[in-house]
């Protein structure tokens, strides 16, 4: 890895680290001055978190390891930062879901020529419509895109590439539960490389007092233009996660961590996965 990309990579994960480590700090010592009533409104937001089409603005900044990748064992970063702003339109609401990833991948195969990369990769920005007041079963459709937009050849496919996207879940109790899943083909672009790319996200949360919650929320891939048996990752794992109210105007601030143990991945694909997430929420 060249020295460019050490500090850039350095530089974002120091910034990230200080900025996560103030926001607990802060959280840590006001959390003790919040009333009861608060304490309910942090359960409750950190449940709205857990509906992907929730009416709530959030920026979540999701921090992905892949470890164990390529012949070389390396471990591959990848920085989601996956603003939502949802628009109320008379009874219904437009959910914009933008990922857009910073990717750190160093060499992954030994022996051929150096391919360490640092950039962003394509952003896939997704809508939603979804009732405003629905009932027991939420639900949201709509569009999602791939846009080429990688700085790096290596850390794209070159491609635009859409297709139909779909959410659906409970909220009953302390339980929030459904799954999100889409399905993408490529239809323009100057790559030779050809996108069939299948995503479902199934989630489980169970949420105790004061914003604590366990979370189940494994993303599932399918690359059907792959070769061989190179289609699936199929991650198996969990985690936990606690909304917090930070300084003086109690900016909820949700905070989770989960690893996966991947028990199907392509032939050069990570063996397991960790996932840290700082999520920014702005209540209407």
């Amino acid at each position: 890895m060249t020295v460019r990309v050490y500090f850039r990579l350095f530089t974002l994960c120091r910034g990230l680290a200080a900025l996560t480590a103030a926001l607990l700090l802060l959280a840590s010592a006001a959390q003790a001055e919040r009333p009861a009533n608060e304490e309910e409104e942090s359960t409750r937001l950190a449940q709205e978190t857990q509906n992907p089409v929730a009416n709530l603005i959030s920026v979540p900044f999701q921090n992905n390891f892949n470890f164990n990748t390529g012949t070389t064992n390396a471990t591959q970063w990848v920085l989601n930062v996956q603003p939502v702003i949802p628009i109320p339109v008379g009874n219904w609401n437009l959910i914009t879901r933008t990922i857009m990833p910073i990717v750190n991948q160093p060499e992954l195969f030994s022996g051929g020529p150096r391919t360490e990369a640092f950039g962003l990769g394509d952003v896939n920005p997704t809508v939603f419509v979804s009732p405003s007041k629905p009932g027991k079963f939420i639900w949201g459709i709509g569009p999602t895109m791939t846009l080429p937009t990688a700085t790096v050849s290596r850390l794209g496919s070159g491609r635009w590439s859409a297709g139909p996207a779909l959410v659906g879940l409970f909220i009953e109790g302390p339980w929030v539960a459904g799954a999100l899943v889409n399905q993408q083909w490529d239809f323009a672009g100057w790559s030779d490389k050809h996108v069939n790319a299948f995503l479902m996200q199934p989630f489980v949360n169970y949420n105790f007092a004061h914003g604590w919650y366990l979370t189940s929320a494994p993303i599932v891939t399918g690359d059907f233009s792959a070769s061989g048996d190179n289609h699936w990752t199929v991650p198996v794992g969990g985690g936990g996660g606690k909304l917090w109210r930070v300084g003086k105007v109690g900016l909820p601030v949700n905070t989770q961590l989960q690893a996966f143990y991947n028990a199907e991945t392509p032939e050069f694909g990570p063996d397991w996965q960790l996932r840290a997430q700082v999520q920014f929420l702005f209540p209407r």
